[in-house]
Parts: structure tokens; C-alpha cells; sequence
């Protein structure tokens, strides 16, 4: 912390960009000057704390960009320390935004494959045909593009590992194949006749409940089970607040250098309404709050006024109040009961499940509020 009688703005962005934790005027007042020095030890402790984090998680794990101290993070990479070195297919379940896909790279830079290709794919980004064809390539003339022979992913991922994404949406013909490959480590070319043996470890994931699909037929139970052999399920941010701390550090520092900023810093005001937001979007939802607060911020603090507004609480139920001064108490609750409740559903998709379960009551309390309130549940869009 500097302290100075000459308190030009020149003098403190010098101050700050030569690392000053904050930048004090004389004459100070005393318990500010205390304040801000407990904030400023706490800060460092906290930077510390994380470089010693994610130092000692890339020497046991390999982990380079994944970060958590929780106990449910814990326990996912002593977990994926020891899938690692076999050749089992590992099933990834999780919330999406939960770092799935950095998950199956560790679990890829731990194992013996670490020298081969980790070749991701989005199963659910794509048309059944053009899916197809992505995987297992094709050969000239197989349909009216095929102007020429082309590899798929499987072949392109030989001796390395393969990571399927949001397979739950994936169609149950291409399932059919997938599941051949498994069992017997070849396939055919689209519109080809011989077979090709590869060598390739799968690791899937997905958003949705897999059992679930089995149980209303959208999903093979025979291919349910090849991939199911070790499982690895992904906790929600919500479900771990005390990590938020290191991922901001994380992000901040990310974000700082590839914007060539100085590096910025989160303040105690901006970190409450981080702690005690739901997160529905997760970690990806956090790191792009953080990303937009670095581009958007003109000095090296980041406050909660650069944080979204149904983050910082900005507005959220105001405009209810606003409108509604001349109605009851019991009216005016319902109003604000009826916000939250559509706000969650949205974030949700309209999955009422998944929102009972962020609210943390039964699904049975949940719909009979929805009855009350006359909400109109909309149509799932997809996820």
C-alpha cells in the first residue's frame, strides 16, 4: 500500500502498475488505512493460495487448467488419477458448463495415450448423416458430396483417445455403430466395404440422465453399459462455492494476460454476490462474467458495478415494486414469487426437476407453487 501527500491520478496508476495493492492519500483515516491493509494480506493469501493449488495439482495429476479445493473435486481427481493409466471407457455426467471436456484431457494427458491425439467431437452439434460421416469418414462417391475419400475421427484418434460429447443426443443408428466399435475395435467407411481396426480409448459425456433415456427407449442399454464402466460425476458450481475464490484468481489472471492487461483483482464488494449467485451455467458461466468484467474494466480492481445485473442484484425485483405501489403486500409476494420461479425455470430450460433441485425443494411443492401462481411452463427448448 503507498502512501503519499502527493496524490496525483499519474502518481497512483504508477503506484498500481508497480504493484501497489492500493494507494493511500495523506492525511488517512485510520480505519480505512486498517481495512485496507486486512483486505490487501487477504488478497495475497488468496493468489497464494492458488499458486500453490494449481502448482501442486500439475505435479500429482498433470491438471494444468483445472482448479478446486472442495472435497467433491478432491475426490474426482484422485478418481480420475486412477482411471487414467487403463484403457476403460470412462462416462463423464454432469451439468453442462461443468468442464467435462477438461476432465477427459487430464484423464488423456494421465495415461499411457498421453503422445497420441485427443480428438474431441460435439455429437450434438450435428445432423445424424453429416455425425456419421464425421466419425467414421467416407469413401468417394458414398453420397452426392462425397467427391472425395476422407478419414474419420476414429481414424484420426488411433492410439490416442476419443472424447464424445453430449453423446445423450446422439440417434440410435449411429448408437448401433459406436457400439460395434467398442466391442470389436473396427468399422467400415460410409459407402465402404473394408474394415478398419483401430486402437482408440472412448471417453464419453453428457448433460442428461442416461438411465433415464434407457428407460423411455432413446438410448441403446447395450451401449449405456460399454460406456459406463467407470463413471465420473461432475458436481455444479453451486454445489461447490469455495472453489469460486480460485477460479476467479484463475480467470482473472487468464483474461489479464490475454488481453495485455496489468493483472486485475477481484474486490471483497464484487466477491459476495459471486459467492452467493446459483450459477446455472457453472464454471463457463463464471468464466465469461469474469472475461467480460476484464475487458470492461479500466483499472486494476474489478468491482461488482462491471458484474451483470441479476448477479450484483441490480434491479431484479424493483421493477415489480415499481409498478405495483398500490397493491397488497400478499400481492406484491406473489409478483416477486412468480419473477423467481419463471427466472429459474428459463435457466433451467423449463425442466421443473432440475429447477426443484436448485431451489431445494420437492418437485411435488414446486408444481403446486406453478399451479398457484398460474405460471405457464413453455415448451423445452434444446439444451
Amino acid at each position: 500500500i503507498m502512501i503519499t501527500a502527493y496524490g496525483t491520478v499519474e502518481n497512483a496508476v504508477k503506484a498500481m502498475q508497480a504493484g501497489a495493492a492500493n494507494f493511500v492519500q495523506k492525511p488517512w483515516d485510520n480505519e480505512k488505512l486498517l481495512a485496507d491493509v486486512r483486505a490487501a494480506v487477504a488478497r495475497h493469501r488468496a493468489e497464494e493460495e492458488n499458486v500453490q493449488l494449481k502448482r501442486a495439482l500439475k505435479q500429482r495429476y498433470n491438471f494444468e487448467n483445472i482448479v478446486g479445493k472442495s472435497e467433491p473435486m478432491l475426490k474426482i481427481f484422485d478418481l480420475v488419477a486412477q482411471v487414467a493409466p487403463s484403457r476403460s471407457t470412462v462416462l463423464l455426467q454432469g451439468e453442462s458448463g461443468t468442464g467435462k471436456e477438461l476432465i477427459a484431457k487430464a484423464i488423456h494427458l494421465n495415461s499411457p495415450r498421453r503422445d497420441g491425439p485427443f480428438v474431441p467431437v460435439n455429437t450434438g452439434s450435428m445432423p445424424a448423416d453429416l455425425l456419421e460421416s464425421t466419425l467414421f469418414g467416407h469413401v468417394k462417391g458414398a453420397f452426392t458430396s462425397a467427391v472425395a475419400s476422407k478419414k474419420g475421427l476414429f481414424e484420426i484418434a488411433d492410439r490416442g483417445t476419443l472424447f464424445l460429447d453430449e453423446i445423450g443426443t446422439m440417434g440410435m443408428d449411429t448408437q448401433s455403430k459406436i457400439l460395434r466399435v467398442l466391442q470389436d475395435r473396427k468399422f467400415m467407411h460410409l459407402g465402404g466395404v473394408h474394415e478398419i481396426q483401430v486402437d482408440v480409448r472412448i471417453i464419453a459425456a453428457t448433460n442428461v440422465d442416461l438411465k433415464q433415456q434407457v428407460r423411455e427407449g432413446k438410448f441403446r442399454e447395450d451401449l449405456f453399459y460399454r460406456l459406463n464402466v467407470i463413471s465420473v460425476d461432475l458436481p455444479p458450481l453451486r454445489q461447490r462455492r469455495e472453489d469460486i475464490p480460485l477460479l476467479v484468481d484463475f480467470f482473472l489472471t487468464r483474461y489479464s494476460e490475454e488481453n495485455e492487461r496489468n493483472p486485475r483483482r477481484i474486490t471483497p464488494e464484487a466477491l459476495r454476490p459471486l459467492l452467493a449467485y446459483s450459477w446455472p451455467g457453472n464454471v463457463r458461466e463464471l468464466e465469461n462474467v469474469i472475461e467480460r468484467a476484464v475487458v470492461l474494466s479500466s483499472g486494476v480492481e474489478i468491482g461488482s458495478e462491471l458484474l451483470p445485473d441479476q448477479i450484483a442484484g441490480r434491479g431484479s425485483l424493483f421493477p415489480l415494486l415499481e409498478h405495483r405501489m398500490d397493491a397488497s403486500l400478499f400481492d406484491i409476494m406473489e409478483d416477486c414469487e412468480r419473477h423467481i420461479i419463471v427466472d429459474m425455470l428459463e435457466k433451467c430450460n423449463w425442466n421443473q426437476t432440475d429447477a426443484a433441485e436448485r431451489f431445494h425443494v420437492p418437485l411435488s411443492t414446486l408444481n403446486q407453487k406453478i399451479k398457484r401462481l398460474n405460471i405457464e411452463i413453455k415448451k423445452k427448448g434444446r439444451e
